[in-house]
């Protein structure tokens, strides 16, 4: 049997919204680190996970990046994945996206 797809939206606590799908994987978290570099720029990694462990695990791996990367410093953040069957508002599916001019 297939699972359903349906759509998984995530809100960050700075008001960031995210949405994943449609999608039939089983998906519960979302993680985001926003990274500040040596010149003072800004640069946003993110992904999702199938358990609130596993979005954790990334946050080791994080401390080592940062080092790794010379990060001024950074934030590390995980939201739950809020499921609905129909698109958010705006939402355009990946691959049909739009390119503006």
């Amino acid at each position: 049997m297939t699972r359903r797809k349906r759509y998984l939206t995530a809100t960050m606590p700075d008001g960031y919204v995210k949405t994943i799908g449609p999608t039939a994987d089983p998906l519960t978290h979302y993680w985001r680190i926003v990274a500040t570099l040596e010149n003072g720029r800004t640069e946003v990694f993110w992904g999702h996970a199938r358990s609130l462990a596993e979005a954790k695990g990334k946050h080791a791996a994080t401390k080592e990046a940062a080092r790794m990367r010379g990060w001024q410093r950074y934030t590390f953040e995980i939201a739950d994945l809020i499921e609905s069957d129909d698109p958010p508002d705006g939402h355009v599916s990946s691959g049909r996206r739009r390119r503006r001019r």
